[in-house]
């Protein structure tokens, strides 16, 4: 069996108002030790573009890498996409890690009158936008055909610094989507199912739950699940001796009771040494070693980190 894969922890930066509050945050986020810095793909007020966001917070730090959680596939042409990512790569000589997703936040596809496909539709797409962007990224001229996407003999360029390809990160909750991260990714994020008609997954991933998830991408990845990076993002993080009042508070933030953020793999509460115990017995049990906290918690979350990072 081989031995535990290190931690790695990552910071989402997501709201900021300014260029220099974004970069004053991601300062932050490598002084506090973590080694990523995360945006997400929204359209969503206060929240920068992920390519010159990431390229910024990369060329502001020393050696702080950078990843989008997820580039939406259905907001951009698989190809545009793949030069976006690679030239982010080449602008931070090597430190990006690609994430692609299929949508879920139906509101925005709203607001730009953007059809919202039935997830198994997205989801396809997703599958040939894959294969689509590593094409590019390989040597000499590409030609793909599928149902969704058409490329003739297109030479991608730039070419990621990154050889063969920066990592690619791939979350999902049901099993056709882990499946497809446990065939294409070198990260694959573990999370709940995000409801039919979009919309954040509010279903608590038990322990059980997880367990069966890890068994899908194992399954699917076959004799290269040694080489994934298994990832999850915590909702929520508290550092505390009363775990109940910790747990009802976060539970009226994201609508859900306080058994299930309790049970729930993506809510960390108790004193550091608890929460550093917790994450020890995930890894050993279910090989979870890449954890991303959101903004607002990466000052509590930090020293977990110090405790924890690379070991």
């Amino acid at each position: 069996m081989p031995s535990p894969r290190p931690f790695r922890f990552a910071a989402a930066l997501h709201d900021t108002a300014s260029a220099a509050e974004f970069v004053e945050g991601a300062h932050r986020v490598e002084a506090l030790g973590y080694d990523v810095l995360l945006t997400g793909d929204h359209l969503t007020p206060r929240w920068f573009s992920p390519g010159p966001a990431l390229t910024a917070a990369a060329l502001s730090t020393t050696t702080l890498r950078v990843g989008c959680t997820v580039f939406d596939n259905d907001f951009r042409p698989p190809a545009l996409l793949a030069k976006e990512a690679a030239s982010i790569d080449v602008l931070t000589d090597g430190r990006l890690e690609f994430g692609l997703g299929a949508g879920w936040l139906k509101t925005e596809y709203d607001w730009i009158g953007l059809p919202f496909d039935p997830p198994g539709v997205r989801v396809s797409r997703l599958e040939e936008a894959v294969q689509v962007i590593k094409g590019l990224w390989g040597d000499g001229p590409f030609s793909f055909s599928g149902r969704s996407y058409t490329i003739d003999g297109m030479n991608g360029t730039p070419k990621p610094v990154q050889r063969p390809h920066p990592p690619i990160f791939i979350g999902g909750g049901g099993k056709r989507l882990l499946s497809i991260a446990g065939r294409e990714a070198n990260i694959v994020g573990i999370m709940g199912r995000t409801p039919s008609g979009g919309g954040i997954p509010s279903d608590p991933v038990t322990d059980e739950g997880l367990a069966e998830k890890v068994g899908w991408v194992r399954a699917a990845a076959g004799a290269r699940f040694d080489l994934i990076e298994l990832a999850t993002l915590m909702q929520g993080v508290a550092v505390t001796d009363d775990r109940a009042a910790a747990a009802e508070c976060l539970a009226g933030m994201w609508g859900m009771t306080a058994d299930g953020v309790l049970a729930s793999i993506h809510f960390l509460i108790g004193s550091v040494e608890q929460i550093v115990e917790r994450l020890l017995a995930q890894r050993a049990m279910h090989g979870i070693s890449y954890i991303s906290v959101y903004g607002r918690d990466m000052e509590a979350f930090a020293p977990i980190v110090a405790r924890l990072k690379g070991s």
